[in-house]
């Protein structure tokens, strides 16, 4: 892959289009060098060789063809002397799905639809290897940057909170033991609220009440 890692992210999964895509120029490139060999002798195996440039063409658009999924987003990339690129971020992405004709479903190839926020809205990617694990992969990780992010989330608020603990606690308890349990108590309030647990006044409410002692 020749998009560059940012920081703190991982590859997951790198895919190409099934191998049954360069089926169609080997088997032209074949018939092409048997015919001319066995019409035209020496000059039959000199175009064989010039034709031998298609296929090895098509290979080395289909390896630099390849989808990549990280903990941070699915880089498509394509092009071999040409170069092109596009990124779409987990937390923009709307929704994944794939399917697979009877060929599909034997050879394991197949299309995966990745429906976005962005301006382009569904991309279609055509012929993937093992479409149900590229599929998986996202939704594995978009669960993943969701759960990370919620938890950062809640992080940063219960430090904000327990800043300001130290002001309104209680004489009879030392401030050093009612922070982290203030603390903790918001995190998970704030947890519950990003899983819909509880709505955004239940987390008002119950936030205030911890803060009010």
């Amino acid at each position: 892959m020749r998009t560059t890692l940012k920081k703190d992210e991982i590859i997951l999964l790198i895919t190409r289009q099934h191998w049954i895509k360069l089926v169609l120029p080997i088997f032209v490139w074949l018939l092409l060098a048997v015919l001319s060999i066995w019409l035209l002798k020496t000059t039959g195996f000199i175009i064989t060789l010039v034709a031998a440039l298609y296929p090895m063409y098509e290979y080395l658009n289909w390896k630099s063809n390849l989808w990549c999924i990280t903990n941070l987003r699915v880089v498509d990339e394509s092009g071999f002397f040409g170069r092109y690129s596009k990124e779409s971020p987990l937390d923009k992405i709307n929704n994944v799905e794939y399917d697979q004709s009877i060929w599909g479903r034997m050879f394991g190839y197949g299309n995966v639809d990745i429906q976005t926020a962005a301006e382009m809205g569904e991309t279609t990617y055509e012929m993937i290897d093992n479409p149900k694990l590229l599929k998986d992969t996202i939704t594995h990780s978009q669960e993943e940057y969701k759960k990370t992010a919620i938890d950062s989330q809640a992080n940063q608020l219960a430090l904000a909170i327990a800043k300001t603990t130290a002001a309104i606690a209680s004489p009879q308890l030392p401030s050093n033991y009612l922070k982290p349990m203030v603390a903790d108590e918001i995190e998970k309030l704030f947890t519950l609220l990003n899983q819909g647990a509880i709505t955004q006044e239940e987390f008002t409410q119950l936030k205030n009440n911890l803060l009010k002692g």
